[in-house]
């Protein structure tokens, strides 16, 4: 799973994802790609949920290109332990996602194939999601 070698601080505030994305809302890579409609944090298992999802329905042909990293940390406290006492420890990474972001791109494998693996891939997160070809492409 995705997660960072090192970090400067190990816990971080959990902060608000408001407003649209401001980079990667284009195509850079391939030809196909999965655009987020809603903000959320996706969790480095759902990404990879998604990432097997997707290259088991392509059989492997093609190139995916994932194009967010889980880089902030969620702490949590164990169950039934009082208030008080500090934060706890990290347990897992996220990834915070403002709408408009691509989050997947695929190239090699004919439309049809792609907005499928999209579509089934997109069932494993828990925002909408919008398949988006470039230009001169067939889905």
């Amino acid at each position: 799973m995705l997660a960072p070698k090192r970090t400067k601080y190990r816990k971080q505030f959990k902060g608000r994802i408001h407003g649209l994305a401001k980079g990667g809302t284009e195509l850079n890579f391939g030809s196909f790609g999965m655009k987020a409609m809603e903000p959320a944090r996706l969790t480095a298992r759902q990404i990879e949920s998604a990432r097997r999802t997707i290259t088991r329905h392509m059989k492997r042909a093609g190139r995916l290109w994932i194009r967010i990293f889980p880089d902030v940390p969620v702490s949590k406290k164990p169950a039934e332990v009082r208030m008080g006492s500090g934060k706890g420890s990290p347990e897992f990474w996220v990834a915070r996602v403002k709408p408009g972001r691509i989050l997947f791109e695929l190239d090699g494998v004919p439309g049809a194939i792609a907005k499928e693996a999209f579509d089934l891939a997109s069932r494993k997160l828990p925002i909408k999601t919008r398949f988006i070809a470039r230009v001169g492409e067939e889905a």
